[in-house]
């Protein structure tokens, strides 16, 4: 055992630095830490890997595990290898995955010992090129991040730029920064566990979209979770994008330390005062990126550009859509590109999805609203709904939630391992609403949910999935719930003739 390297991590600031000889633990092996283990050991690093899943029963985790070994990593598998560091061995450098909370007792010990613990996106910083790297434009919030993120990618593609989006949106970012091919920008999705981990960066420009509780039991209070999401705003060179309606998040703004010449730059669903991206009337409007923005703003886009296809144009996609134009217009995208990437965008799976008209009621798939923030951005959405809702809170508090959605709500399903905490709800803030409470949790009990559903229903109404809570009490993701969700309501309409 030797003493760890003291400054020889401050030199590891690109992809081209030592990283030889540098013994590396990385803890779990989801796409993010197999990509870390993958990177460093390329890069001559002595590194162990650690994951508390059982091989035999996850086939992925397997599969990551036999390409790593081949590859020259130490690969430990089993709770076993989870509970502190390995026997006889120190390493100089701890990379975790965003999933690792700081209690894990793995990465308490490293905190005890002084070991540096790096997440996978500061990891990922610290790998980008030594000349001329991409930039990074970086988003974060409790909600729609992953909408915005794929919005403002578009924008930059259409401004005739080679970008991509990466991050917590799927793609791990040390991928995209270690593209063979590079990409001229990035737009980076991070979610607050990842930006507790993350310390060096300095994005070209940064947004937190809004804030609300969630995550709680991860981050140990509201306030780190807070602090952690104000964390995207550190360093950032030339816009600070913040929510106007959620004043939280330009108080973020002003907190941050960042670089000379930054300017921060609000995003409204009312009409733009100067530095704000907007709307008047039907148009999306800039006064922040024009020249004479005290006496003009620039057309960047329609409502209709917006909404496209969709039943409907939500309040929050047309906030993640102006948040995804003033990031845009930060990098010198024209109005034009803006407006194109926007007609390009194609609505992530699960995210108010029109599942269509069926018994003249529509039906709509969002199982990605996983909190009660998100689920409140739906249900506000819709003027009669059928909501579905229930599964794992998290510990999040859904009174707020329901006694603003109360006036709205022709009847309410519950579903999962939580919902008495719903019922509760609203026989305090909606007594006279009817609530059909679905007891099982197995999977199959999609086609009972939306046969409830029916019956609450009146023709125009929207029976809508906003579960409000995680997914993993009945199904895997938020995703096999929108699908079963979805595939009852195929079911209903081969049945009822539509």
């Amino acid at each position: 055992m030797s003493a760890h390297p003291g400054g020889r991590l401050d030199g590891l600031t690109n992809a081209g630095a030592d990283w030889s000889g540098l013994r590396v633990l990385v803890t779990g092996l989801g796409v993010s830490g197999f990509a870390a283990a993958d990177a460093l050991q390329e890069r001559g690093a002595h590194v162990i890997a650690v994951d508390g899943g059982d091989p035999d029963t996850n086939t992925t985790l397997a599969e990551r595990a036999r390409i790593l070994d081949i590859l020259g990593v130490d690969v430990r598998l089993g709770a076993d290898h989870t509970t502190g560091m390995p026997a006889g061995w120190v390493p100089d450098l701890v990379v975790t995955s965003p999933g690792w909370r700081p209690d894990q007792p793995l990465l308490a010990q490293a905190a005890r010992d002084g070991i540096p613990v790096w997440g996978e996106v500061e990891l990922a910083w610290r790998m980008r090129a030594a000349v001329g790297p991409a930039p990074w434009i970086t988003v974060t919030g409790t909600n729609g991040k992953t909408t915005t993120v794929a919005m403002l990618a578009e924008m930059l593609r259409a401004g005739g730029l080679r970008a991509t989006a990466a991050g917590n949106i799927g793609t791990p970012i040390l991928e995209a920064v270690l593209h063979p091919e590079p990409y001229d920008v990035i737009a980076v999705e991070l979610s607050s566990f990842q930006l507790h981990w993350s310390d060096s960066l300095a994005p070209y420009a940064s947004c937190c979209l809004n804030l609300a509780p969630d995550h709680v039991d991860w981050h140990g209070s509201y306030e780190e979770y807070v602090r952690a999401k104000g964390k995207v705003y550190a360093n950032t060179k030339v816009a600070c994008v913040y929510n106007v309606q959620d004043p939280a998040t330009e108080q973020l703004v002003m907190d941050a330390e960042v670089q000379e010449g930054c300017r921060a730059i609000g995003f409204t669903l009312g009409t733009p005062g100067l530095s704000m991206v907007g709307v008047v009337d039907d148009v999306l409007a800039d006064r922040a990126f024009v020249q004479e923005r005290r006496t003009s703003a620039a057309e960047l886009a329609t409502l209709a550009d917006v909404q496209g296809a969709a039943p409907t144009l939500a309040p929050h996609q047309l906030a993640n859509a102006l948040a995804a134009a003033a990031l845009a217009r930060s990098y010198g995208i024209p109005p034009a590109a803006v407006r194109n990437g926007l007609r390009a965008f194609a609505p992530e799976p699960h995210r108010i999805a029109d599942l269509g008209v069926v018994g003249g009621v529509r039906w709509v798939d969002d199982s990605k609203a996983t909190n009660p923030h998100a689920a409140a951005a739906s249900l506000g959405a819709f003027e009669h709904v059928v909501w579905v809702a229930g599964g794992l809170l998290k510990g999040a508090d859904v009174d707020e939630l329901v006694r603003d959605a109360a006036g709205r709500l022709r009847g309410v399903v519950l579903i999962g391992q939580d919902r008495a905490q719903l019922a509760d709800a609203l026989a305090r803030h909606a007594p006279d609403v009817p609530v059909v409470d679905v007891p099982t949790t197995d999977t199959g009990v999609m086609d009972l949910v939306v046969a409830r559903a029916a019956d609450l229903a009146q023709p125009g109404d929207v029976v809508l999935l906003a579960p409000a809570a995680a997914s993993m009490d009945m199904f895997p993701n938020y995703g096999a719930r929108g699908d079963a969700f979805a595939a009852a309501v195929a079911r209903r309409a081969d049945t009822t003739g539509g």
